[in-house]
């Protein structure tokens, strides 16, 4: 099979197209023939050679498939050879055939394509676990997410929305604040020209807002903590300008606040296989209903995956970048 190798670690034409061969399911996964795979970041920080794979992991990056079944290991149930899915991986989805663990596939809701279901299950799953189940997002309760464009923020803008919060977000941009307000959030703020925290504060009225999702982390992290009202949560799920910081944490004995974060590739097939429930019972209504949906920015072929990681380090996309492997 054809397949995106990482060379060497570096820049994106480090990626390069080899073959493989076709991997073989364990017994609780499934083998898919993939029709498309989703571009995320943490597969340009594993090309940067600080996020490997897990042990057992496939070292081909992608982490989000859709495709249909076409061998089954011996213990898995619930599906058929044939049966379209799409699926959380731990690697292996930029290839023409990629295993998945049964418990982390979900059907293809059908009010979407194959294209559409590929771009659901990294920020589905991550977006789920850290504002729903870690920060335990409330009706009515205001969330603050940052890099509202990224399919991370497009995802949790519309799930934040769906179940009844209030929603700020920052984007770069006004054409990407633009994007946030029509995708539902209730402020966009553009943060080289405006300062979030002051808007924040301004939008609750002074109360501060429960819950901050942060991908930036760096000088973020003490303007976080202002943000927060009383008894407000914040949850780390990357640090793209870095992990440390000088912080004055007083507000947070002050405030009650908690702080938290996670990384879910390493996590365990049964934790992510209870997300997928959580997200079949609970979300996949909401899509068939047309109230949730991927916002796609680009569909871009297998051997053009280098350059699916230079517009994804660009940051000029509005939503999802997605591989297509399907003739």
């Amino acid at each position: 099979m054809t397949a995106i190798e990482i060379k060497e670690y570096g820049d994106a034409d480090q990626l390069a197209p080899v073959q493989r061969p076709v991997p073989d399911p364990a017994q609780d996964e499934v083998l898919i023939k993939v029709s498309y795979a989703g571009v995320n970041r943490p597969d340009v920080i594993q090309r940067k050679g600080l996020y490997p794979p897990p042990p057992g992991e496939s070292d081909i990056p992608g982490l989000e498939i859709s495709g249909t079944i076409v061998k089954m290991g011996s213990q898995t149930t619930g599906y058929a050879i044939g049966d379209q899915v799409l699926a959380l991986v731990g690697g292996g989805g930029y290839a023409e055939y990629c295993t998945a663990p049964i418990g982390q596939c979900l059907p293809i809701p059908k009010t979407l394509s194959l294209k559409e279901a590929a771009a659901l299950p990294e920020t589905y799953f991550t977006v789920w676990s850290n504002v729903f189940d870690r920060c335990e997002l409330k009706p009515g309760e205001t969330i603050l997410i940052h890099g509202g464009t990224s399919g991370i923020g497009t995802t949790a803008i519309q799930l934040a929305k769906a179940f009844g919060a209030n929603v700020i977000t920052t984007a770069g941009s006004d054409e990407k604040c633009n994007a946030c307000l029509e995708l539902g959030a209730d402020l966009a703020i553009n943060y080289k020209s405006r300062d979030f925290v002051e808007e924040s504060k301004k939008f609750t009225e002074g109360k501060g807002v429960d819950v901050v999702l942060d991908m930036v982390g760096g000088d973020y992290i003490q303007r976080d903590i202002s943000c927060l009202g009383t008894d407000g949560r914040l949850c780390f799920i990357a640090f793209l300008s870095g992990s440390q910081a000088n912080v004055n944490f007083m507000p947070v004995m002050l405030k009650r606040l908690k702080i938290t974060g996670s990384t879910l590739r390493a996590r365990s097939r049964a934790f992510k296989a209870q997300i997928s429930q959580n997200l079949k019972e609970r979300v996949w209504p909401l899509i068939e209903d047309g109230k949730l949906g991927p916002l796609i920015y680009k569909t871009l072929p297998l051997n053009e995956a280098a350059d699916a990681h230079k517009l994804m380090e660009s940051s000029k996309h509005i939503g999802k970048i997605v591989l297509k492997l399907e003739k």
